[in-house]
């Protein structure tokens, strides 16, 4: 290599940038210590802007297009260089491209449920996920605020920020919104809306734009949601005229299919008990809606125990088990004292009764 060819190699004349990547967000052309050539081409394509910064500090920035560097179309350099007429030498400046396109997909979501108070079910836990955009709006200030001097970025070095900035934001405006948990999943655009102007100010203090944020799930912990399938399946029973027609349907189906001599009478079989079973959920749901206070085993309340006594030849009662018991305590009532309650064929001896015979346990025999 000659001498000229030495020179030559020590100045730059084409500053570009081909980017083959899918995340990168900002570049730094590598001048590696050699100094710009006067009247360099400065290539900027679509969706790219470049910064340049002499002694570290911001200076000119360009848009796409194509440039031939001189002192018209870099004002900021030129004062700084002290270029008042023009110059005609080679000079040293660091050139950061940045990618302007939207970076797309960018997944948030809670890595712990969140504490919110619902207006219906009171302090509830809820998860939530979803995706965002975002592009470079500012690169000066994008180049200040986060990159700073590093020779390239990407979105995985901010996106962990990114991600905590929508989740804590998010969730303070799903909290403010005080739409109902089970309103949420119809509501999903108002409340991304909701969110993406809430969060969208902080974007701009780090020189970006948030161009979109999507919820696609809101959940609830697993137990809640399980106690709400069977307040579902409970609702069902609202229906029971459909009940009916789709059980009968079922069992004529299946009776269709017997290939037997009996279709038919399977098939009335079939439809009567289809409608038994609907009929009896219909008498217990009508059952439960006259008296709410039954529990769904339909228990009965015990008999209540209550026995006439003979008194010197005399009916008296009825009596119930709390009264027998202080009559045997006062001796008003013995083991011999006739006795007869509602089924007996006739009157008998207290002691023979099984649910009195534990009243005279602690009665003193009589003395001598």
């Amino acid at each position: 290599m000659g001498l000229f060819d030495k020179i030559k190699g020590e100045f730059i004349d084409i500053i570009e940038w081909t980017d083959s990547s899918t995340d990168t967000i900002m570049w730094k052309f590598p001048r590696m210590g050699n100094e710009i050539k006067m009247n360099a081409k400065l290539t900027v394509r679509e969706s790219q802007v470049a910064l340049f910064l002499n002694e570290g500090k911001a200076a000119d920035i360009f848009q796409p297009g194509m440039y031939t560097l001189e002192t018209q179309n870099m004002p900021i350099m030129s004062t700084l260089k002290g270029w008042k007429y023009g110059f005609n030498s080679p000079f040293k400046a660091d050139v950061f491209f940045f990618n302007t396109k939207q970076f797309t997909n960018q997944k948030w979501g809670t890595k712990n449920p969140i504490m919110l108070r619902d207006a219906e079910f009171g302090p509830i836990r809820i998860r939530a996920f979803g995706s965002y955009a975002f592009k470079i709006k500012d690169a000066t200030m994008f180049f200040k605020e986060v990159a700073s001097t590093n020779p390239d970025f990407t979105v995985d070095e901010i996106n962990e920020q990114l991600r905590n900035l929508a989740v804590s934001r998010g969730m303070d405006a799903i909290a403010e919104s005080k739409i109902p948990v089970l309103d949420m999943a119809s509501n999903y655009d108002e409340v991304s809306k909701i969110i993406h102007e809430k969060i969208r100010p902080e974007f701009n203090e780090l020189g970006l734009e948030l161009t979109k944020f999507l919820i696609e799930n809101i959940s609830l912990p697993a137990e809640v949601e399980a106690m709400l399938d069977k307040r579902s399946s409970m609702g069902i029973l609202g229906n029971l005229g459909a009940f009916n027609q789709f059980q009968a349907g079922v069992s004529m189906e299946k009776a269709s299919e017997n290939q037997n001599g009996g279709g038919m009478m399977g098939a009335g079989m079939g439809m009567g008990m289809g409608m038994g079973m609907g009929n009896q959920m219909g008498n217990m749901y009508q059952n439960n809606q006259v008296n709410p206070q039954n529990n769904a085993t339909n228990v009965p309340p015990p008999p209540i125990i209550q026995f006439h006594v003979a008194v010197n030849g005399q009916q008296t009662g009825p009596f119930g088990l709390d009264q027998l018991k202080a009559m045997a305590t006062s001796g008003q009532l013995t083991k011999q004292s006739q006795v007869w309650k509602a089924g007996m064929a006739g009157w008998l001896s207290a002691e023979t009764q099984p649910e009195l015979a534990g009243l005279f346990m602690n009665v003193p025999p009589p003395i001598g």
